[in-house]
């Protein structure tokens, strides 16, 4: 798999898929488990982790969104609306901004992980 985010719009909805197994991000999620034992990157803890982020960063972003974390795969999904369309959209541009800087995504696990509810 190539792309490691993705918007997937469906009858009645749209979802942000993060693949945890593209080679990115797995091997981001390895280093963020070496910083942090708790940070193991699953479903779960990604969500975990974008609950905390999004919350400080940008809460309209979890506005009317749902989740559905699994061991290989993280989704949030949105009723289909405009307004939602746009905040999936950000949520993508916020994935990409964190994976693409990784050091951020590090940092933010050395110094707030313990602030984290990790699975």
């Amino acid at each position: 798999m190539k792309d490691y985010v993705a918007i997937v719009k469906y009858e009645g909805g749209v979802s942000v898929c993060l693949y945890i197994e593209s080679e990115k991000l797995f091997a981001i999620g390895e280093k963020m488990n070496e910083i942090n034992d708790e940070a193991y990157m699953n479903g779960y803890n990604w969500e975990a982790f974008f609950n905390y982020y999004l919350e400080k960063n940008a809460p309209d972003v979890l506005k009317e969104m749902n989740t559905d974390p699994e061991a290989d795969m993280y989704s949030a999904y949105y009723k289909l609306t405009s307004e939602n369309e746009k905040r999936a959209e950000k949520f993508v541009e916020i994935i990409r901004s964190l994976v693409e800087n990784e050091e951020e995504l590090y940092r933010i696990v050395r110094e707030e992980g313990n602030n984290i509810e990790w699975d």
